[in-house]
């Protein structure tokens, strides 16, 4: 399925204890002063408070600031938070650039490693936290907010979620016996409400295949146009060819939480899928959302894909030339396939990397049609573990379907002739 990806983000460190190099006063009270400014502030965004915003900038804070934050605050009121707040992280502090500083003239400027930190109540298992590029200043006792810009020459950047691209309407839906919350804008009301009804049934589809040990639960956002969508998921993908991504916080191996998990629809995908589509862009990245836990980065990606996208269409009543008409094109003309799409396939873009889908589709249909669901989920975790080459794919297959890679592909061929004939 082209329309639907799976992204990892990098987790932000969850501790904000200060090293042991920052042990001296100096350090120590200049650190407590900025993190008594920054829950002060986290507390005055949360209450949509606009006088208790504007106390905290410095007189000579960057223009555009404050009334962002005070757009900011007011574009939560709509979402259902369970925690949110700012926190100063370990990592070294970012040289402030001489021309801020001397406009500045304050009694100390610093730019330390800040996060905002969030949930969403009922749907987040946990919060994740993202850069803030910040900027403060001292005048006497007093620290103030001056900058969040960009400071790419120090690769810093600030994180902007939902509320930072208008007014944000959140729909909280029972997804079996957790909460999945969906989240947009006032002009996607119709969108937002579709999707909500679909999660109701996706959530319980989803652990039918794959089981109850995940969270049943999802965050999803629904993206106004293609900045608020690169700013969700990356620069990797445009809103333009895909439907939708589902991202994570990178997954500390052995935990079994996962932090971060957001499904996030692209702009255009209201206007290009069907209701058949969205049912099936919706599951699939649903599969992904319950099997991150266990899903190791690097994994083959003809498994990853090909599970979630088997979930997707599982019970559509869809022939094998409705959802892979480029692979039967190409198996009319040339024949069965050979070998098993690579990762590279699938970063290809374009017709190659749609046939990826597709195939890898057909190759966890097959599984499931001739080995069972059980034994196509045991390959998933079996081949969700890392990177592996060759050999080891092979000794994974025939340890839980009983046939070697060459025998899968072959059989898997024939299959798919005998379904498009």
């Amino acid at each position: 399925m082209a329309g639907a990806a799976l992204v990892v983000q990098q987790a932000e460190p969850a501790t904000t204890a200060p090293p042991a190099a920052e042990a001296n006063p100096f350090e120590q009270a200049r650190r407590a002063g900025v993190q008594d400014l920054l829950d002060r502030w986290a507390a005055a965004t949360r209450a949509g408070d606009q006088a208790a915003l504007a106390a905290l900038f410095d007189p000579a804070a960057m223009p555009e600031f404050l009334p962002s934050e005070i757009r900011r605050a007011a574009n939560l009121g709509g979402v259902p938070l369970s925690d949110w707040g700012y926190e100063i992280g370990t990592g070294p502090e970012t040289p402030v650039p001489s021309d801020l500083a001397e406009q500045l003239q304050a009694t100390d400027v610093w730019a330390p490693q800040v996060y905002l930190r969030y949930a969403i109540a009922g749907a987040d298992q946990g919060s994740t936290r993202k850069p803030v590029s910040l900027v403060v200043a001292r005048r006497g006792d007093t620290w103030t907010l001056v900058s969040d810009r960009p400071l790419p020459e120090y690769d810093r950047r600030t994180w902007r979620g939902p509320w930072d691209f208008g007014p944000v309407v959140a729909r909280s839906v029972r997804t079996g016996e957790t909460a999945s919350v969906v989240l947009g804008h006032p002009g996607q009301q119709q969108w937002i409400e579709a999707i909500a009804t679909e999660l109701a049934t996706a959530v319980p589809t989803v652990s039918e295949v794959w089981g109850d040990d995940w969270s049943r639960r999802a965050v999803v956002i629904v993206t106004a146009d293609q900045d608020e969508f690169t700013e969700q998921v990356g620069g990797q993908h445009s809103g333009s060819d895909i439907a939708a991504v589902a991202v994570s916080d990178a997954v500390t191996p052995g935990s079994g939480t996962v932090t971060g998990q957001r499904i996030v629809f692209s702009p255009s995908a209201g206007e290009r899928l069907t209701e058949a589509s969205r049912r099936a862009v919706l599951r699939h990245e649903l599969t992904h959302v319950a099997t991150r836990a266990t899903t190791t980065d690097g994994s083959p990606m003809w498994m990853l894909e090909g599970f979630a996208d088997y979930v997707g269409h599982r019970g559509s009543g869809e022939d094998v030339r409705s959802v892979a008409p480029t692979v039967s094109a190409a198996v009319d003309l040339h024949g069965p396939p050979v070998r098993l799409p690579s990762d590279a396939d699938f970063a290809a873009g374009g017709e190659r990397a749609l046939a990826a889908y597709e195939s890898a589709w057909s190759v966890a249909a097959f599984v499931a049609d001739r080995f069972g669901e059980d034994r196509l989920r045991a390959l998933y975790r079996e081949l969700s573990t890392g990177p592996v080459d060759a050999d080891v794919v092979d000794e994974r297959v025939r340890s839980v379907l009983g046939v070697s890679t060459r025998d899968l592909i072959g059989q898997w061929g024939a299959w798919f002739v005998d379904r498009i004939a």
